[in-house]
């Protein structure tokens, strides 16, 4: 199967030993070279955030068991390690289907990146999921007139160069399996740590 651009793109950022991104409140675009953080103001959340939860965890349900670093399997592969902001907390371990990063659509059911912690056991623990699209390839699309977006939910934007080394591109974090006192769609969790990470042994050669 051939790769279109923005999953190269992916596939070559992922020899990068280390990353660091800031957060976005909902419908904001910040790049992830910009430090502070944007917490979303508490309040009651609506019928179509409850909904865009409720479709993460309906098509995540079946990972909630998975407890080793291996993953989920299909087609899902850990990587960048763990990403951690520091004093912002974390957003975990991403484990990416390159296949659906690469067919440019968004749909809830099929979201590109599982999100799970690391445990003191040295497990994992499943915290969400993460949906992400190039943008030149959703902006070029005359069906589309703004950012794409869930349930009423804007994606943020990450302009190029960013430490991903990644092609600009639309991102939308959903916390389902984790409370996030900064917001449900904010990118960093401070609930979330990389501490008990421990990276799975690469095989010798």
């Amino acid at each position: 199967m051939q790769m279109r651009p923005f999953s190269r793109s992916i596939a070559h950022s992922l020899v990068a030993a280390a990353m660091c991104s800031t957060s976005a409140a909902p419908a904001l675009a910040q790049s992830h070279d910009h430090p502070g953080i944007v917490a979303a103001q508490p309040h009651k959340p609506t019928p179509q955030e409850n909904e865009l939860v409720q479709a993460v965890r309906d098509a995540t349900e079946k990972f909630k068991n998975v407890t080793n670093v291996a993953g989920p399997g299909e087609g899902y592969q850990l990587n960048f390690g763990c990403v951690s902001g520091g004093d912002y907390g974390a957003m975990g371990l991403h484990y990416i289907n390159m296949q659906l990063v690469g067919d440019g659509e968004i749909k809830a059911d099929q979201p590109e990146i599982i999100l799970f912690e690391p445990t003191r056991d040295g497990g994992i623990r499943i915290t969400g999921a993460d949906y992400i699209v190039d943008a030149a390839a959703w902006d070029s699309n005359p069906d589309h007139t703004g950012p794409p977006e869930l349930k009423g939910q804007l994606f943020h934007f990450f302009d190029k160069p960013n430490r991903f080394g990644l092609d600009p591109f639309y991102t939308l974090h959903v916390w389902a399996w984790k409370d996030n006192p900064n917001g449900t769609f904010t990118n960093w969790n401070p609930n979330v740590s990389c501490d008990a990470f421990n990276p799975p042994t690469q095989p010798q050669r």
